[in-house]
């Protein structure tokens, strides 16, 4: 389906939207740009395809920013990835061939849960406190993260979301980092194998894709950018609102 440059520019500033408010919260990118691109057209298996190759581009725009940072350890990158890869393959070949809706209103109301649950935990993510690296700890994290990358490679919307708060919650991570960590891995790599096995099985809009990439990048750099300089209290309300507002459209849209 070819657009004319009115539905081009549509694109552009969709993605450039999207990504600079999915930089700041770590995640939602799905929540503005996958029901605008069913809504200009396309079959939900060639949207969720396409904004899973766009979606990689959240992560590049990061990666541009925090070239200039110092938030990510090669170890902590490497248990992530490696644990969280072979999720992600599994949740994308699975996806297509799930029931649609039982699955949405059930994350719908875990991610509506992850809002609240940071809401009423003041202190969660204000401080960075490093812990379960290491022995049983660990183990658990690998699995925790394995599980957040099958949701990764099989939703649209919020799965940078679990993975902010697992790097929260368990890891001691404070709300900066975490989302550097999510931007940069689940934004970059995860998504990236999520559209390389989902661009196996199904249709891409090529087409499409450039205005989408273009602002994939401005967007994400722009709010990584604005995230980096504000303090974590202004990211976990950011946080916070992006998940209720992700919770509440898969639960009754």
């Amino acid at each position: 389906m070819l657009l004319d440059w009115t539905g081009q520019l549509v694109l552009l500033i969709t993605a450039i939207v999207a990504n600079f408010f999915s930089a700041i919260s770590g995640g939602g990118v799905g929540l503005i740009q996958f029901p605008i691109l069913i809504f200009m057209g396309l079959s939900f298996a060639t949207a969720l395809a396409t904004h899973k190759v766009a979606s990689v581009f959240l992560g590049v725009g990061a990666i541009l920013r925090h070239l200039k940072e110092s938030h990510l350890e090669r170890r902590a990158c490497a248990i992530i990835l490696s644990a969280g890869i072979p999720g992600v393959i599994l949740g994308a070949s699975l996806i297509l061939k799930a029931p649609e809706k039982p699955a949405l209103i059930t994350l719908g109301i875990l991610t509506t849960g992850l809002g609240l649950y940071s809401i009423f935990k003041p202190k969660l993510g204000i401080e960075h406190a490093p812990k379960n690296w290491h022995g049983r700890g660990l183990l658990t994290g690998i699995v925790g993260l394995f599980i957040v990358g099958f949701l990764n490679g099989s939703i649209t919307s919020g799965s940078g979301l679990f993975l902010t708060i697992w790097l929260i919650r368990h890891f001691g991570m404070d709300y900066q980092r975490a989302i550097a960590y999510t931007l940069v891995l689940c934004g970059f790599a995860w998504n990236g194998t999520g559209a390389f096995v989902m661009g196996l099985a199904g249709d891409i809009a090529w087409d499409w894709l450039p205005a989408l990439i273009i602002g994939s990048v401005i967007g994400s750099y722009l709010g990584t950018h604005l995230a980096l300089k504000q303090g974590n209290k202004i990211v976990k309300r950011a946080f916070e609102a992006t998940t209720i507002l992700i919770g509440l459209k898969l639960i009754f849209l």
